[in-house]
């Protein structure tokens, strides 16, 4: 019988999931609460640990149409703009991992993601608030009073997942301190930049990361500043332009510039929460920020989703027929990702409290500190030893 599979949330972990799963043969339902399919955001890093993952999906031509591959990253400094540092990237990353490394607009992604899954599979006006776990399958209950029955079900749905509150205990978002602003500017209005580069500064009381997306028409930006604890746990909530004019006083006029041109700024709270001990029953399962929210100073809360994703389509794939072949798989996912994820999740905390050096904002200067992060390709480390079963 066809494992019957449904996704809660159509975010980037969710689509990427349903991609995932139809790519190897299976059927999956994304049920999203939201009335219309899109991804609000600005721009995102694909590591090579994701993009190794979504060239493998068939993602690559579609990629290479809007996405970046950053050249170089440069640190300056930031009241005059001189260069102090420059990293290669590039195609230097590229041999050094064996996949790219690219800046793209969340957008584009998901746009592309979901033409990866039949639009009769994705089904919008669909918040899920409890389902109901038999030993014949899922009960899924929505907000517009809907059921549905399935085998198999995935909690895709953020940080304040259902399925999250369900499976563990309540818990209590941890402030970082910190905020982002947000957003994105044409690269014409800073025409001393190249778009083919990422950008740092880091001021006294503000870092500023630039980055290119749009095939290299704008620039997204990030100004991080400590910010007193009260912010909501969101990260498109509105921002204000003064606010971003007033983190960036002092900051070179090249890049003061984007305070006139900027539009629809975003506020970003940095919350987390604790590593959870347990995602997964023998029917359900959560992956990408329901199951490890992280701070962005790796760049990976996207990736890692990519990763589950993918990894829990190898797993459901490989499953043995019936209810125990089901919940081995889900077992055999959560223990590959779990130790991952929790190591990436803790790790990105720990600029945090470097603030006051240039590596303290949303991109490590030194590739070599997360190499364990951007060569790991999730689909090898699930591959068992010869001989040995694939249920964990």
């Amino acid at each position: 019988m066809t494992l019957r599979i449904a996704i809660a949330g159509a975010g980037l972990g969710g689509l990427t999931a349903a991609a995932a799963l139809h790519h190897k043969g299976l059927d999956a339902h994304v049920h999203e609460r939201a009335t219309t399919l899109r991804e609000q955001g600005v721009g995102m890093h694909l590591g090579p640990n994701a993009t190794r993952l979504l060239h493998r999906l068939g993602l690559g031509p579609q990629l290479q149409q809007c996405a970046v591959r950053p050249e170089a990253l440069e640190i300056r400094a930031f009241h005059n703009g001189a260069t102090l540092t420059r990293q290669d990237m590039g195609q230097t990353w590229q041999d050094r991992y064996g996949a790219p490394y690219c800046t793209v607009r969340r957008g584009d992604l998901h746009r592309i993601l979901a033409s990866r899954v039949p639009a009769d599979r994705i089904h919008t006006g669909k918040e899920l608030v409890r389902h109901e776990e038999t030993p014949h399958g899922v009960l899924l209950h929505f907000a517009d009073r809907t059921t549905a029955h399935a085998d198999v079900l995935i909690g895709a749905d953020g940080i304040h997942s259902a399925l999250r509150a369900a499976a563990a205990p309540a818990d209590t978002p941890r402030y970082s301190g910190d905020s982002a602003l947000r957003g994105t500017v044409d690269t014409t209005a800073l025409p001393g930049l190249d778009p083919a580069l990422m950008y740092m500064y880091a001021g006294p009381a503000a870092r500023l990361l630039l980055y290119p997306i749009d095939a290299g028409r704008r620039f997204t930006y990030v100004v991080v500043t400590p910010t007193p604890e009260g912010a909501p746990e969101s990260w498109t909530s509105t921002g204000d332009r003064t606010d971003l004019e007033t983190a960036l006083t002092g900051f070179d006029p090249a890049v003061r510039a984007l305070t006139a041109a900027a539009h629809d700024v975003r506020r970003w709270a940095l919350y987390d929460r604790a590593p959870l001990e347990r995602w997964s029953t023998p029917r359900t399962t959560l992956l990408g920020d329901a199951a490890h929210p992280m701070l962005p100073y790796h760049g990976q809360g996207a990736n890692q989703a990519i990763e589950d994703a993918v990894t829990l389509a190898v797993c459901l794939k490989e499953a043995a027929p019936g209810p125990a072949g089901t919940a081995a798989a889900l077992n055999r996912y959560e223990q590959a990702r779990r130790p991952h994820t929790t190591r990436v999740q803790l790790g990105s905390r720990t600029p945090h409290h470097t603030r006051n050096t240039p590596t303290a904002t949303t991109r490590p200067t030194d590739a070599g500190s997360i190499d364990w992060i951007l060569g790991h390709d999730a689909e090898a480390a699930l591959t068992p030893e010869p001989g040995t079963l694939h249920a964990a």
